[in-house]
């Protein structure tokens, strides 16, 4: 016996029947996609072809076809269409396959434009087909992550724990566990047939997870370089940072655990957004808010607008203007008393715009100041307080909240939570909504909630 017989004996070479039936199952999917996008371009083009010039297909347009779907493979494993997250993902895959389809359409065109031959291209079998293609591939597409995810769920990777002195997470349990010292492993750099043992095991793997303890750590980040393998290690006290990634600083390693959640296109996309919306609107307003404003002076003395400093941007003060709904002598400038349903504080007019959401007009003026946006999380008063306790206290992930600019309305606002806040679960759910609006911001998210905006300015909470 070798001495690499030697080093894997006693340990089975082959894995648990789940995680070899998964690895063989990414496989065979991907496979499957290859071949359905092939059979749609033949099916979509061939009936196209029919529909335009009824009777045989000549060979000379078979091996045009041919030269098509070997470019759109092509394609398609360019832009990973037929990578392991469009298995599950129907959005992933979806778009990653029009996006397929669109760089085959194209690169067909510019061929067709360079010989000059347009002249000769049937155009109407040229559109029946890439329409029926388009149906076919995305129809087939949302078909196979709907029996993948109804089949395996999110576990169509293949994880192992190795657990050498460390502790094991609960949400490990669902994977393959082995514990170092019964298996007779070791992060041992110096024993190549140590290595070669734990790279047999590796091989059926996608990702290994290493548990060990503080000393050994080093150690096992040097060993699973060299795997060929995404290899991590269980570091318990670096999770709590939340880490984004590791740099450099002259050398010294740095742990990011912060960035603007939105890059300098997005931060153009939506502060054009908010100017291209709020001036016509504030124009068709001024008439109303020039009625509000003389309704506010004839029902109690005081200005017009009342001004109170909020938390903006990157944790910012700046000051918000609405129109004015209290008394003077009464008014709360560090808002530590939330407005109630029966609020003796709130004027005759006050009442009525605080109801129907015309006090927060004047706050389109803090948006064309750049202070606000249209949509992102509500400012809150500086002393607002959830129950007896402040917001930043109830969770200390509301200060993450202010890595956007602050909304007229938000997430928070469409799902009705709003109002007074008497207990913490008030503004738990406030800071739940808004920071799912951080993590997953979109344009075309920002003009839903707009939408959805008008339905909510009359409010049951709103007073």
């Amino acid at each position: 016996m070798s001495k690499i017989d030697l080093a894997i004996h006693g340990y089975p070479n082959r894995t648990p029947f789940a995680s070899a039936a998964r690895r063989s199952a990414k496989v065979w999917l991907s496979l499957t996609l290859i071949g359905a996008d092939t059979l749609a371009l033949i099916i979509s083009f061939a009936i196209g072809l029919r529909v335009e010039q009824p009777g045989t297909i000549s060979g000379d347009v078979w091996t045009s076809l041919l030269g098509v779907i070997l470019v759109h493979v092509g394609i398609s494993f360019q832009n990973q269409a037929y990578a392991t997250k469009c298995l599950t993902n129907a959005t992933c895959s979806t778009r990653q396959a029009l996006l397929s389809i669109a760089g085959t359409l194209l690169l067909f065109l510019l061929v067709v434009f360079s010989l000059k031959v347009t002249g000769h291209l049937p155009r109407l079998a040229l559109s029946v087909g890439i329409v029926s293609t388009t149906i076919l591939i995305v129809s087939q597409r949302l078909l196979l992550c709907h029996f993948v995810r109804r089949a395996y769920g999110d576990r169509l990777h293949t994880e192992l724990v190795i657990v050498d002195g460390g502790n094991v997470p609960d949400a490990c349990l669902g994977s393959d566990i082995i514990d170092a010292g019964a298996a007779a492993l070791r992060s041992d750099l110096d024993d190549p047939y140590m290595l070669n043992r734990l790279g047999t095991l590796l091989r059926h793997y996608d990702r290994v997870v290493i548990s060990c303890t503080p000393e050994r750590k080093v150690e096992w980040a040097q060993v699973l370089k060299g795997a060929n393998i995404q290899g991590e290690i269980i570091v318990p006290e670096i999770g709590e940072l939340g880490p984004l990634a590791v740099h450099q600083l002259s050398g010294v390693t740095t742990v990011v655990v912060s960035r603007g959640p939105l890059n300098l296109p997005n931060r153009a996309k939506k502060r054009a957004l908010d100017i291209a919306l709020t001036v016509p609107v504030l124009i068709a307003l001024l008439p109303l808010m020039i009625t509000v404003a003389i309704l506010i002076r004839l029902d109690s003395p005081g200005p017009v607008f009342f001004r109170q400093e909020r938390m903006g941007r990157g944790n910012r003060i700046f000051h918000i203007l609405k129109f004015r709904s209290m008394r003077v002598e009464t008014s709360d400038s560090d808002g530590t008393r939330s407005a109630s349903r029966d609020d003796d504080r709130i004027t005759r007019v006050g009442r009525f715009i605080r109801r129907t959401s015309i006090d927060e007009l004047p706050q389109l003026i803090n948006v064309l100041l750049g202070e606000m946006s249209l949509v992102g999380p509500r400012p809150h008063a500086l002393g607002s307080l959830a129950g007896d306790e402040l917001f930043w206290r109830v969770d200390r992930q509301y200060w993450h909240r202010h890595a956007l600019k602050p909304g007229i309305t938000g997430l928070a606002q469409v799902r009705g939570f709003r109002g007074a806040t008497e207990h913490r679960r008030d503004i738990v759910n406030r800071l739940e909504a808004d920071l799912e609006y951080l993590h997953g911001w979109s344009l075309m998210r920002d003009l839903g909630i707009l939408a959805k905006t008008a339905q909510v300015l009359a409010h049951k909470n709103a007073y």
